[in-house]
């Protein structure tokens, strides 16, 4: 197909948008030199800004190339669902009861391991938690186990490589744990429908191995930095109050609640009603809870629209590009395109090609999923963790490179998981 001007517009600005995500620590030094236009170099700086921020860019050049109306109908025709729910679900998920839901469950699955004390609990916050992510939904892991690992590296001011170490992994676990069940991992759930994917389906193909790599590269952090992790304490917040214990009435209310939004995660008129009523219960509770992260939801929120929005308009050079490959190749340039584009984009529009084989459909989702890990862009769960955990890294800033370099060994090990397993 020949692409319209909009088209390459849509292309360029994606492209701006990519290398803006790369360049948020030039952006931070503008902002820290305390010129008058701080506050502007400061947002530019924000990486959840980033592509919301290209894409209201886009939205005004499709407007001055055909008007408003076709700018507003190709607003309208976009699928927003996916950044409400992620933004319901990272809300929730962060409440203080079901963080104690979760922080019990890994605290008794602990006491069965070999190892003690917070290397325990760091290994099966990187091997547990992801893998609970193929039930309550990817984004639902990211949150907590973001949350749970948030304390432990901040209190005991742990290393820049223990940091950095620790991203990656779990944005690759979180990645490709989600694969037990069809309905967890937004790249799975695009195809799993039309492709006929059951949770049998997923178990043999893609769980079992995935299943494998998430404990291999949860071990093999935790091994290397065993000392330093030893000496893990959770972190104290100056002048935080001592929070008082979750009643089991309210924790089951809060599951309750969350079990309902990850059921109707395809229905935003019920699953935000749900995020209402768990407002209102914050509300009346709020011995209860401990500040709601609305202000990190709402900035992912912002970036996934962005990413909506812009994604939507490169169509036309990805699906040529998936076109070419073949089902040997398809499954390293799944894993590179991942890493620049939406993953669950991806696998969307390799759906749409009709007469694939199924050893070509299992290598564009593995791929995805493989790469998944090394961007901030690659999976929708990865901003929550971005948000969640960037304050424990200098300036507040994460630097990509820092991440895709990190990410780059437990990709690795995935890439091995399904290749000779």
């Amino acid at each position: 197909m020949t692409p319209t001007a909009v088209q390459w517009a849509g292309a360029i600005l994606f492209a701006i948008a990519i290398a803006h995500t790369f360049s948020t620590k030039f952006f931070e030094r503008m902002a820290h030199r305390g010129t008058r236009h701080a506050g502007a170099w400061h947002m530019l700086a924000e990486v959840e800004i980033v592509f919301g921020f290209w894409a209201m860019i886009m939205v005004a050049v499709i407007a001055m190339m055909s008007g408003t109306g076709a700018a507003a109908a190709y607003l309208d025709a976009r699928n927003f669902t996916e950044p409400m729910f992620v933004f319901a679900i990272m809300v929730v998920a962060a409440s203080r009861a079901v963080l104690q839901a979760a922080r019990n469950l890994v605290e008794v699955i602990a006491s069965f391991v070999p190892v003690r004390g917070a290397q325990a609990f760091f290994f099966l916050t990187l091997a547990v938690v992801p893998l609970i992510g193929s039930f309550i939904t990817e984004p639902a892991a990211m949150t907590l186990a973001a949350l749970m690992l948030r304390d432990r590296l901040d209190g005991a001011h742990a290393s820049k490589p223990l940091k950095y170490a620790t991203l990656g992994v779990l944005f690759v676990n979180v990645s490709i744990g989600g694969v037990l069940t069809p309905f967890a991992a937004p790249p799975v759930l695009m195809v799993a429908a039309k492709w006929q994917w059951d949770v049998f389906y997923m178990l043999t193909h893609f769980g079992w191995k995935m299943a494998l790599a998430v404990f291999i590269n949860a071990a093999v952090i935790t091994f290397v930095f065993r000392n330093e992790l030893a000496n893990l304490r959770p972190a104290v917040q100056a002048g935080k109050p001592d929070t008082a214990s979750v009643p089991w009435s309210v924790l089951i209310v809060h599951l309750l609640i969350l079990a309902g939004i990850v059921a109707f995660a395809h229905h935003p008129a019920v699953f935000m009603g749900l995020f209402l009523l768990f407002m209102g219960v914050a509300s009346a509770y709020p011995q209860y809870q401990d500040r709601l992260i609305l202000r990190e939801g709402l900035l992912v929120a912002f970036f996934l629209s962005g990413l909506v929005v812009l994604g939507g308009l490169q169509s036309w050079w990805l699906e040529p590009l998936l076109h070419s490959m073949n089902a040997d190749t398809v499954y390293f340039g799944a894993t590179a395109l991942t890493a620049i584009t939406d993953n669950a984009a991806l696998t969307y529009l390799g759906s749409q090609v009709e007469g694939l084989s199924e050893p070509f459909k299992r290598a564009l989702v593995a791929g995805a999923i493989t790469g998944g890990g090394l961007t901030v862009i690659a999976n929708a769960p990865n901003p929550a963790g971005f948000a969640i955990l960037r304050g424990q890294f200098e300036d507040g800033a994460i630097s990509p490179l820092g991440l895709f370099i990190a990410a780059l060994p437990p990709t690795m090990t995935a890439i091995l998981a399904f290749r000779l397993l």
